[in-house]
């Protein structure tokens, strides 16, 4: 009963900093699932089936903002990625890969964070095909999927409305997509589906705090906000992996 406790408190503090800066879910959740879940398989799965619920309910609700033509080529592209990466999980356990992979987040939040103003990613293929390759490796493999494409839209977006509408649609069918890849790959199982279930009172109660916080910050700090977590995240990363 402990473990369903830790559970619902872990989903609701992953859906509020979801629904407060536009990503983290699988950052904030999967320092501490491992732990609860039967496998490290298991662990991602239920990670990503809370996750992609949150953003649905965001996305739907901001769907206004989205623009498909500047989703799809990055979408696509983590799709291809993400799934080949899914594969390859049972066979890869090399935590000194997570160790760098904490190092890059902090070296890049502080970057964007200094260099703000000199830096504006183009919605442009190269730049899309990159973002999204970064992200389906993070995604398969971790679980963590949101650092690369974060970036890629808060520095391409018009404005916070725009950069939560587009990322949320984006992880919203990215999660979709590796779940039912896990589910062939035999990491649904019925513990994910039961954990799922009791998830769900904590994502409504995060959903609804974060969004009252995201509505409160304003448009010129909220950027820095998001490297903040992102650099936080780098911190997390590393001491657990």
């Amino acid at each position: 009963m402990a473990e369903i406790w830790n559970i619902v408190f872990l989903a609701a503090g992953a859906s509020f900093v979801q629904r407060t800066t536009g990503f983290g879910f699988g950052i904030f959740i999967m320092t501490s699932l491992p732990f609860l879940m039967p496998s490290y398989g298991e662990a991602t799965a239920l990670s990503g089936l809370l996750a992609m619920t949150t953003s649905l309910v965001i996305a739907v609700r901001m769907r206004r903002y989205i623009s498909w033509d500047r989703l799809l080529p990055i979408l696509l592209t983590f799709i291809v990625i993400s799934s080949g990466a899914i594969f390859m999980l049972s066979r890869i356990q090399d935590t000194t890969i997570r160790s760098v992979l904490g190092i890059i987040l902090i070296v890049i939040s502080l970057y964007f964070a200094f260099f703000k103003n000199r830096i504006r990613l183009k919605t442009t293929l190269p730049y899309q095909i990159g973002a999204g390759t970064l992200s389906g490796l993070m995604g398969g493999f971790f679980g963590m999927q949101g650092p690369p494409a974060v970036l890629y839209f808060i520095s391409s977006e018009p404005d916070k409305d725009h950069y939560m509408a587009m990322i949320q649609t984006y992880f919203l069918i990215g999660n979709a997509m590796m779940t039912v890849v896990r589910a062939v790959n035999g990491f649904v199982t019925p513990t994910v589906g039961i954990s799922y279930l009791y998830g769900l009172g904590g994502l409504a109660a995060g959903i609804l705090s974060g969004e009252i916080v995201f509505r409160h910050i304003p448009a010129k700090i909220f950027p820095y906000i998001v490297y903040a977590y992102i650099g936080i995240s780098g911190i997390i990363i590393f001491i657990t992996g």
